[in-house]
């Protein structure tokens, strides 16, 4: 089953159940990728739509920490919510250490060191661990690799 699948059915169900919460996030989330389709003229496979749920996590995570200077603790307890409910469709997050191992290993192959290096090591890195790291994740992780 694709993802775009699967999230239409958990749509179906939540609707079912009266979540009013979850059927809202869903319905974002598949009119979010039925722009991209139209806007690209495209029919979004599993890969496409991880992108979009990667980014709408984002902008829900910037929104909590908006929120959350702003003294607004229910407005980011509803974002909090929907990351949950979009976290599901995206492959399991690598662990700290995974991840170390992925960065340790591919600046090892190319023998990168240094900051000069940094923007090579990304582009070296972010086709392996796409989809299951935060960028901005990697990205501190291997600066601070090179800084060593």
């Amino acid at each position: 089953m694709s993802i775009k699948d699967q999230i239409t059915s958990d749509m179906r169900d939540a609707m079912r159940a009266h979540e009013k919460e979850k059927l809202s996030a869903l319905r974002m989330l598949l009119s979010s990728i039925k722009q991209k389709e139209v806007d690209e003229q495209i029919v979004a496979d599993d890969a496409a739509i991880q992108q979009i749920i990667a980014k709408l996590i984002k902008q829900r995570n910037d929104s909590v920490e908006q929120y959350t200077k702003g003294g607004r603790e229910d407005l980011a307890a509803k974002e909090a919510a929907e990351i949950e409910f979009f976290k599901i469709y995206l492959p399991a997050q690598l662990s700290d250490s995974e991840l170390e191992a992925v960065i340790d290993e591919v600046l090892a192959g190319a023998g990168l060191g240094g900051m000069a290096a940094m923007g090579k090591a990304m582009g070296l890195v972010k086709p392996k661990v796409a989809g299951k790291a935060d960028m901005g994740r990697v990205s501190a992780l291997i600066k601070a690799k090179l800084t060593q």
